[in-house]
């Protein structure tokens, strides 16, 4: 009976310690800024899917106007192809080549559309076109949405990867969870140069 009571309260030992251990390793939180991480990839991939939605329409409004580039247009229809071609779901966020992959693909979309933009300046009935300025609206919308999720998906990813490195959740991150630091994004190059104002 002693023997059983002893065992007993062994046991109980063990399990508050290993509660107590587990409460303060960071596991729920880990898990938390994993979530977070997920939820702000979610709403960067739907932004991005948002603009790729309006471009079909942009390109059939583009291409009614007489003589317009198709060069320029073509560019675009190619950029969109490849941005919607990559898929990088929150998993894959740990790949650096992928993500690289993945940023390289909008960042050329976003060239190729800015582009068309500043070749529509040349077309003042183009620019005069009622449809036009609606999805031209819609696309500076979506690119201020896009930056906005943006800006949070970097807070989170910074959040969860501090959570991985730091010590005691570190140890969690690593050795019970096999957790690695997510990509983020990168600043295109030269926009740390001022632009060049010419009049």
């Amino acid at each position: 009976m002693q023997g059983r009571r002893l065992t007993s309260l062994h046991f109980s030992a063990i399990s508050l310690s290993a509660l107590l251990l587990f409460s303060g390793c960071g596991y729920n939180q880990l898990q938390g800024l994993d979530e977070q991480v997920k939820a702000a990839w979610a709403e960067v991939q739907n932004q991005y899917q948002r603009r790729a939605d309006l471009i079909p329409n942009l390109v059939s409004t583009v291409k009614g106007a007489a003589q317009f580039e198709q060069d320029t247009l073509q560019k675009v229809i190619e950029a969109r192809s490849q941005a919607t071609a990559i898929k990088l779901d929150a998993q894959a966020l740990s790949d650096p080549a992928t993500f690289k992959k993945f940023e390289e693909a909008q960042r050329n979309l976003s060239g190729a559309l800015s582009r068309l933009m500043l070749v529509v300046e040349r077309y003042p009935d183009l620019k005069a076109n009622q449809n036009f300025r609606d999805l031209q609206a819609q696309l500076e919308g979506t690119e201020n949405r896009i930056a906005v999720a943006r800006k949070r998906y970097v807070e989170s990813v910074a959040e969860y990867n501090k959570g991985i490195r730091f010590f005691p959740t570190n140890l969690t991150a690593k050795y019970l969870l096999g957790l690695k630091e997510r990509e983020t994004f990168t600043a295109d190059e030269g926009a740390a140069k001022p632009p060049q104002v010419k009049f």
